[in-house]
Formats: C-alpha cells, sequence, structure tokens
C-alpha cells in the first residue's frame, strides 16, 4: 500500500519535511525541484505513516485506495517519476542561523511589497527565523491580499486556493502588518519603506505579458490570456473590460497551464461555473457565450508542451467536453527521436490517447494542436482569423528537440485569440528590471545595483519578479527562504541600516498618504461578507470587484467593531 500525490500539489514541500523515510521527490535541496511539474512519492519506499497527508496544505495526498476514477492515472505519474531516475545529489543544505539572537539590536523590521505567496512565504520564513522579534509589514496596491491565489489560479481549482488557509495564519499573528489599496510607488516611495523598516523585500510577480509581434495582434479580438484570467478572475483593473463570445471558435497561442486554465472556463457549462468563485460579471458573459471549440496551439510537438502531466489529464474529465488531437501531429513528434524522460513520454502517451478517443457528437470541443507558430492575426477591422504556419522539429547538437518553420501555413477562422506565451516584470518604486525575464537583477535575493553589481542595502527580492516566471504556488516558499537566509544573515553582520521610524510612526504615515488604506481586519469584513453571499447562492464565494465597495464594508467593519 502507498500514498499518492494527485493534481491539486502545490510544491511547498511541507510533506517532505515529514516523510520518516525520505520518500517524496523532488525535495527543495535537488535540482529538479524548481522546475518540477509536481512532487512524487515513490510507492517502494513508501511505508503508510500518513504523516504527509496530515502536513499537505492543499489535500492532494491519498492513499492509493482512495484514488477515483478521475485520480486513478496518478499513482502511474508517481511511479513514473521514478523509474530509471538517477540519484541526484542534493544541493548543498542551507546553514540554520540561530532562531533567537538577531544581532545587537533587539528587532528586526522588514517591508514586503506584495502579498502574494512568495511574500506570506517569505513573511512566514522570517518569523519561523526570527519568532517574536521580527516585525513585518505588508503593502499592497489591491484591496484584497494573496495575490495569485485569488487573481491567477483557475475558478475550478478550489483545492489550489487552500493553500491560502496557510497565509491567513501567518497575516494573523501580532507582529504582522497590511496595508491593503496602499501602492508603493505612488502612494509611498522606496525611501519611505526603509525610513521605517530595517530592509524592503519586493514579492510583486511578473504582471506584464510577452508580445507576439505579428501584424495584427493588436486587432479587436486580439487579447493576451493574462487579461482573460484577470478579468474572471475579478481583478478590479479587469473586471470592466468585455471579450467577444459570439463566435463558435476560439484560439489561444500557448500551452502552458494558463492556456489549458482559459480552454477549460471557456467551454465550461454554467453548471459547472457555478460552483466556483468565478467572477459574476464573468458568469454572466460565459453563460451567454456561443464559443463551442477552443483550439490551444503550441509551436512544439506534445512531449515538449509547456503544461503539466495534471493539468492535461484533467481535460479528459471535463463534463461535455471532446479532447480532439490530430494523429498526424502526434505521429510528426515521433518521428523526431525517442523520449527519455519518463515525464515527457506520459505527456506524450495521454496526447496520443486523447488522439485515439472517440468524439461524441454535440460536445464542445477542446482541440490541442501542436508543431505550429502565429505569424499572422487576420481581419478587417476585428479579429476574423490566424494564419499559423506548420513547424518540425529539428535535433539541435546538444540532442534537444527545437521548432524550425517550414513554407506549410493554415488559416484558422476565429473571432477570439487569446495570447499565452509568458509574462515579464515591470518597476516597481524606481527598482529597475533587465535581462530575458524582466527581472531584479539579484543575487540569491539580494537586489543588486545594475551598474556596480553591488547590493543595494535592505533590498531583496523573491518570486517571479526575482527568477522569472517558473515554477508553481509551493516552489516559492523554497525560493523566499533563500532571501530570507540572505536578510537574516545581512541583520546578524550590521550590514542593515536601522530605521529611524518604527511602527506607529508609519502607521500615521499611511493614515496620512493613504487614508482609503485597508488592514486585515478590514479584509476579514471583507472575506466574510463574500463568503456570506457565496452562501446564499451555494458557491464558495461571490468576488467584489468593486473598490469602492470593499472600502466602505472595511471601513463599516471598523466602526462597529
Amino acid at each position: 500500500m502507498a500514498h499518492v500525490v494527485t493534481q491539486s500539489c502545490c510544491n511547498d514541500a511541507s510533506c517532505v519535511a515529514v516523510c520518516p523515510v525520505d520518500c517524496i521527490h523532488p525535495t527543495p535541496n535537488e535540482p529538479g525541484y524548481g522546475s518540477a511539474e509536481m512532487l512524487y512519492i515513490d510507492p517502494v519506499g513508501c511505508i503508510d505513516c500518513g504523516a504527509c497527508i496530515d502536513a499537505c496544505p492543499v489535500d492532494a495526498i491519498v492513499p492509493d485506495y482512495d484514488l477515483t476514477p478521475e485520480t486513478a492515472r496518478y499513482e502511474e505519474i508517481n511511479a513514473a517519476f521514478y523509474t530509471n531516475r538517477d540519484h541526484q545529489a542534493p544541493a548543498p543544505e542551507r546553514p540554520v542561523a540561530e532562531a533567537v539572537q538577531v544581532s545587537d539590536r533587539a528587532l528586526l523590521r522588514v517591508a514586503i511589497v506584495g502579498s502574494g505567496p512568495s511574500g506570506c512565504y517569505a513573511a512566514e520564513s522570517l518569523l519561523s527565523r526570527i519568532g517574536p522579534a521580527v516585525e513585518i509589514s505588508f503593502f499592497e496596491k489591491l484591496a484584497t491580499p494573496f495575490g495569485l491565489i485569488r487573481f491567477g489560479v483557475a475558478p475550478d481549482h478550489q483545492g489550489t486556493k487552500a493553500v491560502a488557509a496557510l497565509f491567513q495564519k501567518t497575516a494573523s499573528r501580532k507582529n504582522v502588518d497590511f496595508y491593503l489599496n496602499v501602492e508603493v510607488g505612488t502612494h509611498l516611495t522606496h525611501d519611505d519603506l526603509l525610513a521605517h523598516h530595517d530592509a524592503v523585500i519586493y514579492a510583486v510577480g511578473a504582471p506584464a505579458d510577452c508580445a507576439l509581434g505579428i501584424p495584427g495582434e493588436d486587432l479587436p479580438g486580439s487579447h493576451s490570456a493574462t487579461e482573460f484570467v484577470a478579468w474572471y478572475n475579478g481583478h478590479p483593473d479587469h473586471a470592466h473590460r468585455t471579450f467577444d463570445l459570439s463566435g463558435e471558435r476560439a484560439v489561444i497561442i500557448g500551452n502552458g497551464n494558463v492556456a489549458l486554465d482559459v480552454a477549460r472556463v471557456l467551454v465550461a457549462g454554467t453548471a459547472e461555473l457555478t460552483k466556483t468563485d468565478i467572477a459574476p460579471h464573468a458568469l454572466e458573459a460565459l453563460s451567454e457565450s456561443r464559443i463551442r471549440e477552443v483550439l490551444v496551439v503550441g509551436r512544439r510537438g506534445p512531449a515538449q508542451a509547456a503544461y503539466t502531466n495534471p493539468e492535461l489529464l484533467a481535460l479528459g474529465y471535463l463534463p461535455g467536453v471532446n479532447v480532439a488531437v490530430q494523429d498526424e501531429e502526434v505521429a510528426r513528434e515521433a518521428l523526431a527521436g525517442g523520449l527519455t524522460d519518463p515525464i515527457e513520454g506520459m505527456k506524450a502517451g495521454i496526447v496520443a490517447e486523447f488522439a485515439a478517443a472517440p468524439q461524441t457528437p454535440g460536445y464542445k470541443r477542446i482541440a490541442l494542436r501542436y508543431l505550429l507558430s502565429p505569424i499572422e492575426v487576420l481581419g478587417d477591422g476585428r479579429v476574423e482569423g490566424i494564419r499559423l504556419v506548420r513547424n518540425e522539429l529539428i535535433q539541435d547538437v546538444d540532442g534537444r528537440s527545437r521548432a524550425a518553420p517550414t513554407t506549410v501555413v493554415e488559416d484558422v477562422e476565429c473571432g477570439l485569440v487569446l495570447r499565452s506565451v509568458g509574462y515579464r516584470g515591470i518597476p516597481v518604486a524606481g527598482i529597475p528590471v533587465s535581462g530575458a525575464r524582466s527581472t531584479m537583477l539579484n543575487d540569491g535575493g539580494r537586489v543588486l545595483e545594475p551598474d556596480s553589481g553591488r547590493p543595494m542595502s535592505g533590498v531583496y527580492t523573491v518570486g517571479w519578479i526575482k527568477r522569472g516566471p517558473s515554477g508553481v504556488i509551493g516552489t516559492n516558499k523554497a525560493c523566499a527562504a533563500e532571501t530570507v537566509d540572505k536578510l537574516v544573515d545581512d541583520f546578524h553582520s550590521g550590514r542593515l541600516a536601522a530605521p529611524g521610524g518604527g511602527r506607529q510612526d508609519l502607521r500615521r504615515l499611511v493614515a496620512e498618504r493613504r487614508p482609503e488604506s485597508i488592514d486585515y481586519d478590514g479584509w476579514k469584513a471583507i472575506d466574510a461578507h463574500e463568503r456570506r453571499l457565496g452562501r446564499e447562492s451555494g458557491r464558495p464565494r461571490v468576488k467584489l470587484v468593486d473598490t469602492a465597495s470593499m472600502i466602505e464594508i472595511a471601513s463599516s467593519a471598523a466602526i462597529s467593531g
């Protein structure tokens, strides 16, 4: 008997720490951890003790005898990871600092800009390392906390959102303050933060999307998937956008997990969407959508697609939806060479099963298309189609496959094009970004001066703005711990300048600069309001999308409290 990790795995590795027989991999100290689709339990080594089940924050681990038809394949997925797996020497363990001794100064004060998973993991790491001798101030430009959990995770992935319970515990600590609806760079400056804290951690993610760089990309009806996801998740900056859902076909360029999220939402029935926390305006618009088919287009073959096996596998269980794959596109990849990686092999195998599966008449379709790249969005005044070029896989000298265009083109009629080809960071509060991924130049989380390459005093970074858009929610835990190690070491060594102002001084400054700021008690009032609306309509919550309404609810709670 063994335990099995399933789809909702968040990769935060809480299970790794409690496993008594070291049978959960990759661990944060192994080279493949940062790029792993999920964590895997070795079916041979597992002793069925159940410690991992208790530690998992998203209920992703189950005994093999509790697997359902939808999750049964995960027994195979877990075992596949250990097929022909060479032993990987772990990276050196991070040195553990003394838990209480923090320097000749009695208190460490840290500002965290951004309240998503990376920022929350950084706070928890600080609290576990320093305990009551640290004070943390979160600054979030939106009126609600937790970033990606609220505005990035697909509404039908409620299990993944459960990790927010961990962050709520962190946020409720007495030595943690939240300043929501406060934008650093607008209401407060970087210097303001350093005047009241020993250090500042930027956890602002990579909110900008990447462009295709092709003609017609700016036509009405062509959007980034980032905008669409923000719209259906109720982001206040995107809640009033409109998307033309009147056509029968949509095309998504890119085939990562976000592309699959968008495809599922576009073909989901109203009955499925009403079980989620999708934003009310999106629920209404999607209930009237005429879209019957979504093409998900990738430039390489099935095995090299960016989506993960769990997300791919889940497509096969969507009610009322066929998953279609062209046989020749699977065959063309097979001709390019054998697959030695078992995870890639499983990905190709699942796609081949979709290609062979019968299609049910009358169902909506998600068509997975491969070895195609967009070269032009077509239309006279608005999107009417997209032109794709056929690619072929070529082996580089290092044995890797790359996509090279041929002369074969294909025009596809559609009324909506969504690009999902990556994310990039943007400068915040005067801290620049650079490089292909537009990240803050850093050394293990210490932000560096762009010209000299020397560390900027008291400035640190975590998450996607640190390492680029890679990994999943739990990957941020190890990333944050690395940064906190550097910060604590700098504090121990006396390299951080003492702030001139304290906690009460900061509260007065924020009240003066941003009277509309919301604290964590205000968020709890908003949260309770949304959940109450959800109970009335049989949903997890009904999201508020108007910042003014949220401010009013938070203010009323403060007055009554």
